[in-house]
């Protein structure tokens, strides 16, 4: 399923910018023609004028200033002016002769050659446009190319397509570098908290073993043991239905948001003087209040959420106060602790996969307890408030 959206998405994106590169072709190529036309429309503006010109030869006082100033001045592409065989003279420099490139010191026969090459290299261009005398009488022919800009337009979208590939191609490579590094940071950091949920509860089972061991004639002690293998085993039971919710859609229930919390505190608060702490666990706020909820990985983030208070905190003495709030439509569940707080440059962090601020984290708690509040509860989880040394406040809110 997933892969079947992925591949749609991908497809739609590449089909976007299909559409958005034959389009900007589309519309170069529209303008190249205007300009073309115009560029035509000059060549033949040139040609009446030519032809003006040739039948006022025999009459006197004729002023061709207009002609050569406002005309041929303005052409800024190839031109060149040949008799009615296509012959072009090499001496009509100026008139006969516009943005061509020749190299003057060349003798007159390699001139007039490199010349009537350039004239059948104009006319792989466009079409010559005739001079008339009269109205059959050819007395020139008119060979032209396109001006540098149309060159240039004309090859522009085909070098936006190749920027755009290798655009596209240094996208695809370096984000699926970030996916597999994010992916191998989540496999990583799920095997070390898989091993970090299973060994307390492993270890304790073989802490009683031993004691067993030791007591096995006395019937009393035998069954306080038994009594808490039971608890250890319960303990690793609730972690495999956590493991084996992930991925998939938990069932929600109608559950006393007031309980959870407290069974998640009450876990910690057996095993903070085991870690030689000096902290107080509070909640305050409305006992009966109620929420659809998966229990077990509810739990979980609150778990999550006090280890990271305790980890926050260190060793000096401390404070973790949760505070239930509820309201008509939505519960809210304040954490706050008063230890070292977060940078406020890293708030938007510490909820990626594999960031940590402990030299021995993994980063994968704060990332599970907002996909299991976002993702499987629709309800949201974000830091209230942080400051540096003073301590910091998250805050989960569940829709009733």
């Amino acid at each position: 399923m997933r892969n079947s959206l992925s591949t749609n998405i991908k497809l739609l994106l590449l089909a976007i910018a299909l559409i958005i590169t034959a389009g900007t072709f589309i519309y170069t190529q529209s303008l190249v023609k205007d300009l073309q036309k115009r560029e035509t429309q000059i060549v033949q503006l040139y040609a009446k004028s030519l032809e003006f010109i040739a039948k006022s030869q025999s009459e006197s006082g004729q002023d061709f200033t207009f002609v050569f100033e406002n005309i041929i001045k303005r052409i800024d592409f190839p031109l060149i002016l040949t008799d009615s065989s296509g012959n072009a003279n090499v001496y009509q420099r100026g008139i006969g002769l516009k943005n061509i490139e020749i190299d003057t010191t060349l003798p007159q026969k390699e001139l007039q050659k490199l010349l009537q090459k350039k004239v059948e290299e104009l006319a792989q261009i466009h079409p010559p446009i005739s001079v008339t005398l009269g109205d059959t009488l050819v007395i020139n022919k008119i060979y032209y190319g396109n001006s540098a800009l149309i060159q240039k337009l004309k090859y522009y979208p085909y070098l936006q397509i190749l920027f755009a590939v290798l655009f596209i191609v240094i996208a695809y490579v370096s984000f699926s570098y970030v996916k597999r590094t994010e992916q191998s940071n989540i496999w990583v950091g799920m095997s070390k908290e898989t091993a970090h949920q299973l060994g307390t509860p492993i270890s304790s089972l073989m802490g009683w073993v031993e004691i067993l061991k030791m007591n096995y004639n006395d019937p009393v002690k035998v069954i306080d043991v038994a009594e808490e293998m039971g608890s250890d085993l319960e303990r690793l039971n609730k972690i495999t239905k956590r493991f084996s919710k992930i991925g998939s859609k938990p069932e929600l229930k109608e559950k006393n948001i007031y309980d959870l919390v407290e069974n998640g505190v009450k876990y910690y608060q057996r095993r903070i003087p085991q870690k030689g702490m000096n902290v107080e666990i509070s909640i305050k706020g409305d006992k009966n209040c109620k929420a659809m909820v998966n229990p077990e990985l509810f739990e979980w983030v609150i778990e999550n959420l006090i280890k990271n208070a305790l980890d926050a905190i260190g060793n000096k003495n401390g404070k973790i106060e949760f505070k239930l709030v509820d309201s008509e439509t939505q519960i809210k569940i304040e954490i706050k602790d008063n230890g070292k707080g977060i940078d406020p440059k890293r708030k938007k962090d510490i909820f990626k996969p594999g960031y940590s601020t402990k030299k021995r984290g993994w980063g994968l708690g704060l990332s599970l307890s907002k996909r299991i509040i976002e993702n499987y509860h629709q309800g949201k989880i974000y830091v209230k408030n942080s400051a540096p040394n003073v301590g910091t406040t998250f805050e989960i809110i569940l829709k009733k």
